[in-house]
């Protein structure tokens, strides 16, 4: 099994691993990919050996260099998920130059906004993106280098047992020397380019190996494509799914149960809303997925129904929720087994992963140089969640005020404020309350998303509800929108009479008495799953509610 850690004075460059692979298990399957169905039904694969995929992604790195991109070279990608993606992004990394990866789902506003600020010298794209990059020169104006990618998902530069000579070692690059580029979703402000030094994607590696036990050989289906570049690092082979990570959402359940059962899938990472789909197929036509050894659950809190019914679903496996961020994964871990199902005080996110440090400390909105001018809260006080270890990214990208906002600096390194709030209970478990500016405000103190809509989550029509508030805030009222379609405004009114019920059962929600009803939810694109609560709250500043009675 190949060493993730690097030796003093090696390479820590990511791209090294993949050579590993080819070296030691050559003709282990290292990427399948969809291309269609066998007359029996069977799901139809081109297969790469890490040997083949390792040969592709030379032909990759020739093309790069022939092309002019260099080492240091920012290179944005914009390709299809699968083979152009994974050879692509690391041919990139072996030549030195560094990835920017932006989700292309975010909105074509939002999407140039971040090229521009992240000033890409070269393209690596299908041929819309080629189009894109011409029709908004101003956006692109940064990029001197161009370099063409075939729309299909299965699109080889080595024609099928073509060979090439070996692409010799990456190269060198320190811990410290920039990797990549990331954006965040931008589900609750504006997407921010996270950059990622070689040492912190070693250290991912590192962590999500030890805390999930994931060894060489096995066999992984991630619903997030970007997920897929961690495998070759991890040994393990990458089922591409059938899902279109623009509209993730609509993706056929019945298509990702067929490939985890055929393929015999062991790992797979997916959103709650994702994996709720597939666990309702799963009940609604009696199959389990017995290959499973985990679920790797991200990107929103985990409902307590999926909890409940990934039991059945994975008889032989575990769900597992892992807390994190684009600035700062894997944080903490939590599993089936850890989970209080009846919980109305927060999500619990589990224990923090070795080698990281969790604090909570009293919520600001202002700037913390260092850790000395926090005021830390103890177990149990509700806070800002604020992280420290080896995963945890020092900047973002050309955003000196986001970096200062998101940053504090301790005697023992970089602190990250998730911009999350929660607390540590005594027995050092984390638990998320929602995200910061999601808070409500109101004159009595402040309200957290997560504790109230568990409370409303219990009602069957409001199993994806939000807290909003409305008015000045620090005098704010609360209220609940909840994804229903209701009949009539006497529907809406029942509706709302019995989520008001709900709500005088617990001294947080007791004050709630407004609530709005709204058919579909604005959620991230990249994990369908974060809800826009400040989207809907200037959505309901001027749609009608229900005012429910107090009796």
């Amino acid at each position: 099994m190949p060493d993730p850690a690097p030796a003093a004075g090696t390479s820590a460059n990511i791209a090294r691993h993949l050579g590993l692979m080819a070296g030691s298990r050559p003709t282990l399957a290292a990427l399948k990919v969809p291309r269609g169905r066998l007359r029996s039904g069977e799901i139809d694969y081109l297969t790469l050996t890490f040997a083949e995929l390792d040969t592709e992604v030379t032909a990759w790195g020739e093309r790069l260099t022939a092309a002019g991109v260099r080492r240091g070279d920012r290179t944005l990608v914009m390709v299809r998920q699968g083979l152009p993606l994974i050879a692509s992004v690391f041919a990139i990394f072996r030549v030195g130059a560094v990835p920017v990866v932006i989700d292309p789902g975010m909105g074509l506003k939002s999407f140039l906004t971040c090229v521009a600020h992240a000033q890409p010298h070269a393209l690596v794209g299908i041929p819309v993106a080629q189009l894109v990059s011409r029709v908004f020169r101003r956006a692109f104006r940064s990029v001197a280098v161009r370099v063409g990618a075939s729309n299909a998902l299965t699109g080889r530069l080595v024609p099928d047992g073509g060979t090439r000579p070996a692409g010799g070692p990456a190269t060198y690059c320190a811990a410290s020397d920039l990797a990549a580029v990331l954006f965040t979703s931008g589900s609750t402000g504006a997407p921010k380019g996270v950059c990622y030094q070689h040492g912190m994607f070693d250290a991912q590696i590192r962590l999500i190996r030890a805390t999930y036990g994931i060894e060489p050989g096995e066999i992984d289906l991630p619903l997030l494509p970007i997920f897929a570049l961690f495998n070759p690092a991890l040994g393990m082979t990458t089922i591409v799914p059938e899902i279109d990570p623009r509209r993730p959402a609509a993706f056929d359940p019945a298509r990702i149960v067929q490939a985890i059962r055929q393929e015999r899938v062991t790992n797979s990472f997916g959103s709650p809303t994702l994996w709720r789909k597939i666990g309702d197929y799963c009940q609604e036509k009696n199959v389990t997925l017995p290959s499973l050894r985990r679920v790797l659950c991200a990107g929103a809190a985990v409902p307590a129904s999926l909890w409940a019914s990934s039991r059945a679903f994975l008889p032989h496996g575990r769900l597992h929720s892992p807390y994190g961020a684009t600035e700062a994964l894997p944080v903490a871990s939590v599993s089936v087994d850890e989970i209080a199902p009846d919980s109305v005080r927060g999500a619990c996110v589990g224990r923090p992963v070795r080698e990281m440090d969790v604090k909570i400390i009293a919520i600001t909105d202002e700037p913390i140089a260092t850790l000395v001018e926090a005021r830390l809260l103890r177990p149990g006080e509700v806070g800002e969640i604020v992280v420290r270890g080896p995963v945890v990214t020092e900047t973002y990208d050309v955003r000196p005020d986001a970096t200062r906002l998101a940053k504090i600096h301790g005697e023992a390194g970089v602190w990250h404020r998730m911009g999350d709030c929660g607390y540590l209970d005594a027995e050092g478990r984390l638990w998320f309350c929602g995200r910061k500016v999601e808070r409500v405000e109101t004159a009595t103190g402040p309200l957290h998303t997560e504790p109230c809509e568990q409370v409303f989550r219990h009602h069957p029509r409001a199993a994806r509800c939000a807290l909003i508030g409305r008015g000045e805030r620090g005098r704010q009222q609360p209220a609940l929108v909840v994804e229903a379609r209701v009949r009539n405004a006497a529907d809406a009114r029942a509706l709302a009479e019995e989520l008001r019920a709900l709500g005088r059962r617990h001294p947080h929600t007791a004050g709630i008495t407004t609530f709005f009803f709204r058919e579909k939810f604005p959620v991230d694109v990249r994990h369908n799953a974060k809800i826009h609560r400040l989207t809907l709250a200037k959505w309901a500043a001027t749609a009608a509610g229900v005012e429910a009675s107090d009796r």
